[in-house]
C-alpha cells in the first residue's frame, strides 16, 4: 500500500503544484489524497496510478478555488512560488519533478478556472488521454477537449513564451542585467518594449510595486532603485541559478535570500515578463 503510492508520489506533487502554485498547499493536498487512500478499499481499484492523480486532481480543484478567493484580497500581485535547488544542487526529491513548470507558465494559468486548469494539466503535463480526463472530471471527453482548447487559447494569449529554451533565457537575463548594473539605460531599454510586464511579489511585508509595471522606461526605474540600493548598503550579493528550470537572478543580503528575479522572452528575443519574488513567506521555504 505505502510502495505504491510512494511511487506515485512526484507525479502527484507535481501535478498538485501545477494546479495552486504554492508547495505547500501542494504537499497537504497530496497529504489528502494519502489519506483517502489509506481508508479506500484498494481490491476495487484496478488502476491505483489513475485512480490517485484522480483524487489528487479533484482535491487540487477544491484547494484551488479556496486559494484564488484568497488571492482576490492578497496585497500586491500574487505570483506563484518557486522551487529551488537545495545547497546541495538538486530541488528537493519531492518536487523534482515539480520543477519542471516554468513560472511563467504557473502565472499564466491563473487565468483559468480550475477545471480548465487541470484539464490542461493532465493533458499537456502528463500526456492524459481525454477519457483519463473526462473520468478525473466526471464529465465528457467532448467537454474535455473545449476545456484544453480553451486553456491553450488563454494561455497562447497571457504573452510570455513558454518554449523559450534555458540557454535563450540564460542569454537574455545576463544582458539584461549587466546593462542594469552598469546603468546602461539605452542597451537595457533596447531589450524591452512598450508591451513588457514586469510583476513583483512583497505580499504584505515588503516593499513592492502594488501594480503590474508595464513599458522600459517605469521598469527601468525599479531596477535602477535596485542597484542603487545594493551599492549604498553592505552585505549584498548576486548570483545566477536554476529556478523552475529556468536561470533565474537571486540577490542576497548577508548569505539570505532576499529576491528572485526571472524573465521570459517573447517571439523577437526581447523581454516579454519579468517575475520579482521578494515576499519573505515565500522565500523563508527556501533559505
Amino acid at each position: 500500500m505505502t510502495d505504491i503510492f510512494e511511487g506515485e508520489r512526484p507525479r502527484l506533487t507535481s501535478l498538485c503544484y501545477r494546479m495552486l502554485g504554492e508547495r505547500s498547499g501542494a504537499e497537504d493536498a497530496v497529504q489528502e489524497t494519502w489519506l483517502r487512500w489509506a481508508e479506500a478499499d484498494r481490491e476495487r481499484i484496478d488502476n491505483p496510478a489513475a485512480w490517485l492523480r484522480r483524487v489528487a486532481t479533484n482535491i487540487a480543484i477544491d484547494a484551488l478555488r479556496k486559494a484564488q478567493a484568497r488571492r482576490e484580497t492578497y496585497v500586491g500581485p500574487w505570483l506563484p512560488e518557486p522551487v529551488m535547488p537545495t545547497p546541495e544542487g538538486a530541488p528537493v526529491p519531492r518536487f523534482e519533478l515539480a520543477q519542471e513548470c516554468e513560472l511563467a507558465l504557473l502565472w499564466a494559468m491563473e487565468r483559468l478556472n480550475a477545471r480548465e486548469r487541470a484539464a490542461f494539466i493532465l493533458r499537456e503535463a502528463f500526456d492524459a488521454t481525454y477519457g483519463e480526463i473526462a473520468a478525473a472530471l466526471d464529465t465528457t471527453e467532448a467537454a474535455c477537449r473545449q476545456l484544453v482548447s480553451r486553456s491553450q487559447k488563454k494561455l497562447q494569449d497571457s504573452g510570455p513564451r513558454f518554449d523559450a529554451t534555458p540557454e535563450e533565457v540564460a542569454a537574455l537575463s545576463e544582458r539584461f542585467f549587466r546593462a542594469v548594473m552598469a546603468e546602461d539605460h539605452s542597451a537595457a531599454l533596447a531589450l524591452m518594449t512598450p508591451q513588457t510586464v514586469a510583476i513583483s511579489d512583497g505580499g504584505a511585508k515588503r516593499r513592492a510595486a502594488r501594480r503590474p509595471l508595464v513599458g522600459g522606461a517605469e521598469i527601468l526605474q525599479v531596477f535602477s532603485a535596485l542597484v542603487d540600493r545594493a551599492r549604498r548598503e553592505d552585505g549584498w550579493t548576486m548570483r545566477f541559478a536554476m529556478v523552475n528550470a529556468r536561470p533565474a537572478l537571486l540577490r542576497l543580503r548577508h548569505g539570505l535570500l532576499d529576491s528572485v528575479t526571472t524573465l521570459v522572452p517573447d517571439r523577437g528575443g526581447k523581454i516579454a515578463w519579468i517575475y520579482i519574488l521578494v515576499n519573505p513567506d515565500k522565500l523563508d521555504m527556501v533559505n
